[in-house]
């Protein structure tokens, strides 16, 4: 296989052009308005597409996406840290032709197929006991560094561009799981909760010193939590985790932003989310991304089923851009409509462009996207 030529995240990045000022994405997001339909890519393609795209034709415009039309807002983020502060030394342990193997900054060894993939594979994970925790807990404790540089300025910079401004925090399942993994994580909350309960404890009061820290000298507009907590198969944590581990962090920290004007309270997670959407909506949530169909996160139906509690991004199943012209259109036209009327949702693809679509899919699948936006935002009027 010859080298890929953009073959990192960063390589992977697009370009678009904000169309939307803050206020109205806000408004928009919030149902205090709806004046038109908003379109957007989230992600972009995964590796290997823009290969298949310059083979087949794509201009450089195509190829990091400025080519394409979407009506979105601008974002801006508060460059501060309220998560992990400092970590191991990260080493390469093996390299060849097809593999990398290091150990990263959270202690774990990672492999990652070169050419194939632009998030490693987890080997292992640095703790397994609370004595283990202990040894890195430093990480996770609040100090005046995590507000070091010029945020502020940088911070009010962003709200003059009219861009929408926002702020992460640790995710309550993804945080502690980047340090157990996936199944100790799981059996922690039987087994262990003492450790979970002493993870999120010291995650979410820093989390809440910072943002109260920002929040007393700048108004942030979203707050973004990171999570990806389920696959197909439904969520890795259920209700009853959700609400005596990660609900409590939650609210404090979102209770102390809504107060102070933030308006959005944004989870990011892949797959099927349905047995705990609830139990995050009482959590202090109100949008989430990137709800993918093939996980049975079926827009129209969830805006039937929890109408102005939940806003969201995304929805449009990324992988019918490789069938028909006909099955893209079957898709757009059951998803776009009444999402244009009800407003609060960004249309977009649920997740990265999956390798395998063609060029001339996705030139149909915006013009078709377009067509559809403007028949349906011409009768919002």
């Amino acid at each position: 296989m010859p080298p890929l030529k953009w073959a990192t995240h960063a390589d992977l990045a697009i370009r678009k052009t904000p169309s939307v000022g803050r206020e109205e994405y806000l408004d928009h997001m919030t149902f205090l308005r709806n004046e038109g339909p908003l379109f957007t890519e989230i992600f972009g393609p995964i590796i290997g597409l823009k290969e298949e795209w310059q083979e087949q034709g794509a201009t450089p415009e195509e190829l990091d996406f400025s080519a394409f039309r979407y009506h979105c807002e601008g974002r801006g983020m508060v460059p501060v840290n309220t998560g992990r502060l400092g970590g191991y030394t990260e080493e390469v342990l093996e390299e060849n032709a097809e593999h990398r193997i290091w150990r990263d900054a959270y202690g774990r060894t990672m492999k990652m197929p070169l050419g194939r993939a632009t998030l490693g594979l987890t080997l292992d994970h640095p703790v397994k006991t609370m004595d283990d925790w202990r040894g890195i807990r430093h990480w996770y404790e609040y100090s005046s560094e995590r507000l070091a540089g010029d945020w502020e300025s940088r911070a009010r910079e962003q709200l003059a561009e009219d861009r929408v401004l926002g702020i992460s925090s640790p995710g309550g399942f993804d945080e502690p799981r980047q340090l157990l993994g996936e199944e100790t994580r799981c059996v922690a909350h039987c087994e262990d909760p003492e450790l979970v309960h002493d993870m999120l404890q010291v995650m979410g009061e820093t989390a809440f010193q910072v943002l109260a820290e920002v929040t007393r000298r700048v108004r942030v507009d979203v707050l973004f939590v990171h999570e990806d907590m389920a696959g197909k198969s439904g969520p890795l944590a259920g209700p009853a985790q959700i609400a005596e581990f990660i609900a409590p962090y939650y609210r404090r920290c979102w209770g102390l932003l809504q107060e102070r004007g933030a308006r959005l309270f944004d989870k990011d997670s892949d797959g099927d989310m349905n047995p705990v959407i609830e139990s995050f909506l009482q959590a202090g949530i109100n949008c989430m991304h990137s709800m993918e169909p093939a996980a049975n996160m079926d827009i129209v139906a969830l805006r039937a089923r929890y109408g102005r509690r939940l806003a969201f991004y995304g929805g449009l199943d990324k992988h019918v851009l490789r069938r028909s012209p006909e099955e893209i259109t079957r898709e757009l036209e059951a998803k776009i409509p009444p999402m244009v009327k009800s407003g609060g949702c960004v249309l977009a693809l649920d997740h990265r462009i999956p390798n395998g679509t063609p060029l001339e899919n996705y030139r149909f699948y915006i013009a078709k996207v377009w067509e559809i936006l403007e028949r349906e935002g011409a009768a919002l009027g």
